[in-house]
């Protein structure tokens, strides 16, 4: 092989990778290495102000204050959905906006193991923020939580799974995936009013449409975990 078909293959090889969704979780960490990470503020100085010319005139009508004083994700795994809820003090829940998951995996049912490709179901919070992720920016999940280690421990899960992040892009494994627009508004929102005012809800349907019924051969825990995501659910978003 001649030294020009050499270099012509390896740029081919080399652009490839890089246009790859799935390539930037090898060369997104290379590149920060070599400029060096990012800092959260860092991030926000990037995109706060065109997050908030996006989002004040819609905060503005819904009659909710911007930044908020809470937040609410509620995740649908059916209809593919995360619906952003806020509220000001002393305010009533109001639906803000509808960001759709680009991608999912696994099917409906709570994740029990690590490599199930499982979305979660239930009831989080966020844990931190990922400025340097290799899917633009990310928010990582308390998954799991108190009542994933409970059963995962009682059922002898070893491994119930962990790193499960709402991020950029349009590829995940397990994840949240929403695009990139829709990460940094979410990014700047949450750093803005802070992890402990922002809620994760994530359930297999809608509880306001339809009925949380385990799918076949679940355990007998899934319904108590069913019944808590819909009372949590509804009490941010009424029937």
């Amino acid at each position: 092989m001649t030294k020009f078909k050499f270099c012509f293959m390896f740029a081919l090889v080399f652009v490839f990778i890089v246009n790859m969704n799935i390539g930037r979780a090898i060369w997104v960490p290379i590149v920060n290495k070599v400029k060096g990470k990012r800092s959260i503020s860092d991030a926000i100085s990037s995109y706060e102000k065109v997050v908030e010319r996006r989002l004040e005139p819609i905060f503005k009508n819904a009659g909710v204050i911007y930044p908020p004083a809470e937040l609410a994700l509620l995740g649908v795994k059916e209809d593919e959905v995360i619906e952003l809820w806020a509220r000001g003090d002393d305010q009533n829940w109001t639906l803000i906006w509808g960001y759709p998951i680009l991608v999912g995996s696994g099917v409906l049912g709570p994740k029990l193991r690590e490599g199930d490709l499982q979305i979660p179901e239930g009831v989080y919070g966020l844990e931190y923020l990922n400025p340097n992720s290799a899917f633009h920016l990310s928010m990582k999940i308390n998954y799991p939580n108190e009542f994933d280690k409970k059963w995962a421990e009682i059922e002898g899960r070893a491994e119930p799974g962990s790193d499960i992040f709402i991020h950029g892009k349009d590829v995940s494994v397990g994840c949240l995936a929403v695009g990139d627009e829709a990460i940094q508004e979410l990014f700047v929102l949450a750093a803005k009013i802070g992890l402990g005012q922002v809620r994760v809800i994530i359930s297999l349907v809608d509880p306001r449409k339809k009925d949380l019924v385990m799918p076949d051969g679940s355990a007998d825990w899934v319904g108590d975990l069913y019944e808590n995501i819909k009372v949590r659910f509804l009490e941010v978003a009424r029937k």
